[in-house]
């Protein structure tokens, strides 16, 4: 049974019983119920479910239209639920699961979904499932896939955990493998054999001297990183290794492509076999539009950079840019003491409100 969602109610009680729905990834239904049975009662909204996706749309035929998305599950609870209100020295806090990741951010983006009949541009309401657990079920990369018609607009905001200031796009991450081959012996005979292990010492002191570089886009600076993050070989403790295997993560700025990140890797390791496993092309925050200058200006914060990957690149796949801005410290997400401050969640309403009213 769905649960009623009162959306004009204040919105740090409407986050408390966001919260209490337990919505962890996989058990989206119910929380996906709720959320679409509560916009069904707003006239001015299309309501369209895709799965456990739930998109709220205006259609006022204004010039422009802009996409707010949060995505609906937690990961596991671990003894803390229900929320629970904690006074704190400096300052009031809610904690519980899902407090900072980010039913936080939902409550405001239902909030104002409800409230803004009349926003002075079309706005597309995103509440999305599955986005804490395999890239490959995430609900915003299957709306993409599947019905990419539904995600058009010219701006779009992510209310993922930011401390309530504008992080601007995202780094793009690329992991590789560098193999390196030698020869099998018994180490009682290492000459005999060749170590593929020793071999790892090149690599290894190009990633120890690497300085990582800072590049400007759309006027934020993006801090790139590059470091061994796994790395295995061996099968026994009397045998010399014939493979060793060093994974390594790249975290590039928004303004390269995977091939160009893969290029600069290839020139970094040349000699070496490197084989990419996995990427994820970054997204550039377009600091440079009206939309995103207005929003900036309503948030009265100032920009920073976002390092992380976040779903802000899937709207950039899709020609979109895009920024975070949430409640929440993004070092509590996951955390089992994991905890909001009252007065981000305030913050975030108002700075979007004034954002979509002005």
């Amino acid at each position: 049974m769905p649960v009623n969602l009162d959306l004009k109610s204040d919105v740090v009680d409407l986050t408390r019983v966001l919260c209490d729905i337990e919505s962890v990834s996989g058990n989206e239904k119910e929380i996906a119920d709720s959320i679409e049975s509560a916009l069904k009662a707003y006239p001015h909204l299309e309501v369209i479910r895709d799965g456990d996706a739930i998109i709220a749309r205006t259609n006022l035929g204004r010039a422009k239209r802009v996409l707010i998305a949060g995505h609906i599950d937690t990961v596991p609870v671990v003894d803390n639920l229900p929320t629970k209100m904690v006074n704190l020295e400096r300052s009031h806090v809610l904690f519980g699961r899902g407090t900072v990741d980010m039913k936080a951010g939902v409550a405001v983006q239902l909030k104002l979904a409800a409230e803004l009949s009349e926003p002075n541009v079309d706005i597309t309401w995103v509440f999305y499932d599955h986005e804490e657990v395999d890239s490959a079920l995430n609900g915003l990369g299957r709306i993409s896939r599947n019905r990419p018609e539904l995600l058009q607009g010219s701006f779009a905001v992510l209310c993922e955990p930011s401390n309530a200031r504008v992080e601007g796009g995202c780094n793009g991450t690329m992991r590789v493998e560098l193999k390196l081959s030698g020869v099998k012996a018994h180490s009682a005979r290492s000459w005999m054999g060749e170590n593929a292990l020793h071999k790892a010492a090149v690599p290894l002191g190009i990633l120890a001297n690497y300085v990582p570089l800072e590049v400007e886009v759309d006027g934020l600076v993006y801090r790139e990183s590059l470091n061994a993050v796994l790395m295995s070989s061996g099968i026994a403790a009397n045998v010399i290794p014939d493979l060793a295997v060093i994974t390594v993560n790249y975290r590039y700025a928004p303004s390269k492509t995977h091939v160009d990140a893969e290029s600069y890797l290839r020139e970094l390791f040349a000699g070496f076999e490197l084989v990419v496993t996995d990427f994820a092309d970054g997204a550039r925050p377009g600091l440079d539009l009206p939309e995103a200058a207005a929003f900036v200006l309503a948030t009265g914060t100032e920009p920073f950079p976002k390092y992380g990957w976040t779903d802000v690149a899937r709207f950039s796949a899709l020609g979109i840019p895009a920024v975070n801005f949430g409640p929440g410290n993004p070092n509590k997400a996951h955390a089992d003491d994991e905890a909001v401050e009252i007065g981000q969640i305030y913050s975030c309403e108002k700075a979007l409100r004034s954002w979509l009213s002005a």
